[in-house]
């Protein structure tokens, strides 16, 4: 849980040398990767498996790139 909870702050250590642009872009990921960490360990919690899986690899044309995720959700039989 330790690391969940760090996530905003390494995302800002790391925007030192980042416009104010790009800074405010990684500030709004920090804060959507936490409520989506908090999304999984819900559905981990209400019985099923979450896996992130890269579904495709967007490109900026200047070099940048980002991974794009789908979520492989499994259930084991019997737990309804």
């Amino acid at each position: 849980m330790a690391s969940i909870s760090r996530v905003k702050e390494r995302a800002e250590e790391q925007s030192s040398a980042m416009s104010s642009d790009q800074q405010a872009a990684i500030r709004m990921l920090a804060n959507d990767l936490h409520r989506l960490n908090q999304s999984v360990m819900k559905a981990v919690d209400a019985g099923v498996s979450v896996e992130l899986v890269r579904s495709a690899r967007h490109h900026g044309g200047d070099g940048n790139w980002g991974d794009l995720l789908i979520p492989v959700v499994v259930t084991q039989p019997g737990h309804n």
